[in-house]
């Protein structure tokens, strides 16, 4: 079974529901299975601890299971144009899996949400791309082959898909914007099982 990890950082709940149904789409691939996981958030308090394991949601993701995956789906909130910094500052320990080439020749893909309309969901998904170039990943965006893509007027990109929350952070998924998450599950699902087969 290909292994796609479905990696996020939410704050609102936004990502986390997008995180999900990209996991949907994976789940919808023959021979593949989403692994999802979060990561725990950074504090300027040098004292502060997040607990072991989270309170509600997706268990905390571990290094290692870059390893074990067969693909990797990125998801964080935007800030100020660029991925959240609990996202970052997970991805600035695996340079171990970047030496030993852990994720080399694997696909890996992108998603975000905003506050805003224009709040900076393209620069966002293109800071998440370069980790995952630097590792070697094949990238899988959303081509206008996918109908909704072009149908889309709230989030949906071309580098992954996209959702606006609003100022509050409670606006809901939009039928598109679920869409679009769950072709990229399935474009990324799919591309592993064609690199690895079903039985991975």
């Amino acid at each position: 079974m290909a292994r796609i990890l479905v990696l996020y950082y939410s704050r609102s709940g936004a990502t986390a529901d997008m995180a999900r149904h990209v996991a949907r789409g994976v789940e919808a691939v023959n021979g593949a299975s989403a692994v999802v996981r979060t990561v725990p958030p950074v504090s300027p308090d040098w004292e502060s601890v997040a607990p072991a394991v989270p309170d509600e949601g997706a268990p905390y993701a571990i290094v290692e299971e870059l390893e074990h995956c067969h693909g990797l789906i990125l998801g964080s909130p935007t800030r100020f144009g660029n991925m959240a910094a609990p996202l970052k500052y997970f991805l600035d320990t695996t340079s171990g899996a970047w030496l030993s080439g852990t994720l080399a020749g694997k696909p890996g893909a992108v998603f975000t949400s905003t506050g805003s309309l224009h709040g900076g969901q393209e620069s966002t998904l293109l800071s998440m791309m370069l980790p995952l170039l630097h590792h070697g990943m094949y990238l899988v965006g959303l081509p206008y082959t996918e109908p909704t893509l072009a149908k889309t007027t709230s989030g949906g990109t071309p580098y992954g898909p996209s959702h606006t929350a609003g100022t509050a952070g409670n606006r809901p998924i939009t039928d598109e914007e679920r869409k679009l998450c769950n072709a990229l599950g399935r474009r990324v699902a799919r591309l592993a099982v064609q690199l690895y087969g079903p039985e991975a």
